[in-house]
């Protein structure tokens, strides 16, 4: 995977990074956490600049967080509750994944849009629950953008900062990369054959 991101990086450039970054958001099995740091070691080595890698990085997450968010306000929670009944099982997610979303959301609001953003696993989730809720663009924008730039701000500068001792790093890293990979589809995969519809019933 790390050698199909740097190809794809290297032919593309900063559109490279957008593309990845927005299908990272909205594909989980694509790690932030590889492609981030790839881009900035490449802007160490001259092919990119710093800055651009961050913008273009931030601008990605941030069209992908949007996407999220107008699925969730389009459709609104029964519309989304009613497909996840139906294609749940392959997207890996209920309607009780959407109430627990939404839950969280209600507690914790722009905080929890703002703060998710910087974590992995559920960066891309609350922009569900906040297009169901409603929450306002220019508030969603504000949160997503500034949670996203300092996400990614981080990991390119690692890349950037570890520089030529990045392929030395990319030693270790490649086969934990493989490993995690390996996990997130057997994790999806033990998913898919316990998840359940409506009423508790396999659909």
């Amino acid at each position: 995977m790390g050698d199909w991101i740097t190809g794809t990086i290297i032919a593309m450039g900063y559109t490279g990074v957008l593309l990845l970054t927005l299908l990272e958001t909205v594909f989980w099995p694509l790690p932030s956490e590889l492609i981030l740091p790839l881009a900035g070691y490449l802007a160490s080595h001259h092919e990119m600049t710093l800055v651009g890698v961050i913008i273009a990085g931030t601008a990605g997450s941030v069209l992908g967080a949007l996407l999220l968010y107008a699925i969730g306000r389009k459709l609104g929670e029964e519309r989304l509750k009613s497909f996840a009944d139906h294609y749940g099982r392959w997207l890996t997610f209920s309607r009780d994944d959407i109430d627990r979303a939404s839950a969280w959301f209600d507690r914790h609001g722009g905080a929890a849009v703002l703060l998710c953003r910087m974590i992995p696993g559920i960066r891309a989730l609350i922009s569900i629950p906040a297009g169901i809720n409603r929450m306002s663009l220019p508030k969603f924008l504000a949160y997503t953008t500034l949670g996203s730039a300092a996400w990614t701000t981080l990991l390119v500068c690692i890349g950037y900062v570890l520089g030529s001792n990045f392929e030395q790093v990319g030693t270790y890293i490649d086969p934990l990369t493989k490993a995690v990979f390996a996990a997130i589809v057997v994790v999806y995969l033990w998913r898919v054959m316990r998840h359940k519809g409506v009423s508790g019933r396999d659909p």
